[in-house]
């Protein structure tokens, strides 16, 4: 067993415990040296996965150990300031007879399961029941249902997103890229998570109190879920990406097309206008007081509505 019981009894604020039965459950909340301190003295784990449970930069990993087993897991939390997920990490120590959770506090899925065993006699007896395993499936399962409401927003914003790349008033970019780069985040979380769950479930039995089979089976399929939503939310994405890119260019050559149409209407009378201001006699010339000024000028308004008219009936051509 991995548990000394040489060092004192007394706990780091952060440090909070439950035990029922023959299992002790330590959930530490903003894990920081002190704390790494009271775990090292309390129990026998290895220096380096110490060291890695307080670090933000690891990836979803499993160790193996004669006495404990060490899991480390992220969970993405939505900034809603920011419009995009950050990656949370949390990892977790367990062994015969105790289990260890190491926690940022915006994980409310992980506080929740511990007040709830906390508060209720009844609900720490069935959890505590079964074993440390079931602990820590309980956590991953209340996770990957909260999760879901993560994925309800994504899939909303993406019935918003839809409608408004194929609205030509509506300016959609920037809301594509922010709900794209949200999407690659959450993939990069989860895709790691579930091969982490499937190499999990084997290495639990022997800390485990029942055949946790039907349950992994079930939490499974949900991370299942959640990855081909995730691929194809990244697979439409993609393809309103690609629209909007298309219709914005689009929309941006029918304007160009509009100011080549002005500009080769107006360049007649641009180049006798320009004529008649050089000192140069030429028929017509106001000077003369020649009423073929006032021919040329009708003729150029002429040409100039009868050229509007005609690119207007030929709506393809603008």
């Amino acid at each position: 067993m991995a548990m000394l019981n040489k060092g004192s009894d007394r706990k780091p604020a952060n440090v909070k415990s439950i035990t029922s039965g023959d299992l002790t459950w330590v959930d530490i909340v903003e894990p920081n040296k002190e704390d790494i301190a009271y775990l090292t003295e309390h129990y026998d784990f290895n220096p380096m996965d110490l060291d890695d449970s307080i670090s933000q930069r690891q990836l979803s990993k499993i160790e193996e150990y004669p006495q404990y087993i060490f899991v480390i897991f992220h969970l993405p939390v939505y900034d809603k300031e920011k419009r995009v997920s950050n990656v949370q990490q949390w990892s977790a120590f367990l062994g015969e007879g105790f289990i260890v959770t190491l926690r940022p506090g915006v994980l409310v899925t992980i506080n929740e399961v511990f007040r709830e065993c906390e508060l209720n006699e009844k609900v720490r007896s069935a959890y505590f029941s079964q074993g440390a395993s079931f602990i820590l499936y309980s956590l991953l399962d209340t996770a990957t249902d909260y999760y879901f409401t993560v994925l309800d927003k994504i899939l909303a914003l993406m019935d918003n997103i839809e409608d408004n790349v194929f609205d030509e008033i509506v300016e959609e970019p920037k809301e594509l890229s922010i709900l794209r780069r949200d999407i690659i985040t959450q993939r990069r979380v989860m895709f790691p998570a579930r091969a982490t769950i499937v190499e999990l479930e084997g290495k639990l039995k022997r800390f485990s109190k029942t055949d946790l089979s039907v349950q992994f089976s079930d939490l499974n399929d949900h991370m299942n879920k959640i990855c081909e939503t995730l691929d194809e939310c990244r697979e439409l994405i993609e393809v309103f990406k690609d629209a909007d890119y298309l219709l914005s260019g689009y929309r941006s050559n029918r304007v160009i097309r509009w100011l080549a149409v002005f500009v080769a209407i107006g360049l007649p009378f641009m180049i006798v206008s320009g004529l008649y201001s050089m000192r140069v006699a030429l028929p017509g010339d106001v000077d003369t007081g020649s009423t073929g000024t006032f021919l040329i000028l009708l003729a150029i308004i002429v040409v100039l509505v009868g050229a509007l008219l005609y690119f207007f009936r030929r709506k393809r051509i603008i």
